[in-house]
């Protein structure tokens, strides 16, 4: 059994959202276990994940490797001029933690902006990373993101908030 303290943690999801931020999405999804998940719920914080919903956002890790793949291409015609973005995380917080199984759940406050050209888009919400300790390495289980307003007009998002 590895135990992982709070700082460690934290570290880790301020460095999952710096590889999106450099567009260093390989490594990003790297982070993943192979049923890891990516998920951004239509009616954010309220909705269960009972499958009974849709969704704005979900992605297995196979759905994330094609994203990715499709983010990369030359041709893409969303990438021209590509985008960048910038999150900006409040301290993430501990929520749950079960070290025995080596499995932690984070709750992170952020603001998220997504430039292309002149254009861009600002989202708020909250992230809640279920980590797992996979032979001592820490990977997202699950990446779940409740947006602050999931039910208002969303304008295309090309990255990952």
């Amino acid at each position: 059994m590895t135990v992982i303290g709070e700082r460690e943690l934290q570290a880790f999801v301020y460095r999952e959202a710096r590889l999106l931020d450099e567009r260093r999405f390989d490594e990003w999804l790297a982070l993943f276990t192979e049923d890891g998940r990516y998920w951004v719920p239509l009616q954010g914080g309220a909705q269960a994940d009972d499958g009974a919903h849709n969704s704005i956002a979900d992605e297995n890790h196979l759905l994330l490797s094609l994203r990715i793949e499709r983010l990369k291409n030359p041709r893409a015609h969303s990438q021209h001029p590509a985008s960048s973005c910038q999150h900006v995380l409040q301290q993430p917080t501990l929520e749950r933690s079960d070290p025995d199984a080596g499995l932690y759940e984070l709750r992170s406050p952020f603001m998220y902006t997504e430039a292309r050209g002149e254009d861009r888009v600002v989202l708020t919400g909250c992230y809640r990373h279920q980590l797992v300790c996979v032979e001592g390495e820490l990977r997202i289980l699950l990446k779940r993101v409740d947006l602050l307003n999931p039910g208002a007009a969303l304008p295309a998002v090309q990255l990952f908030p």
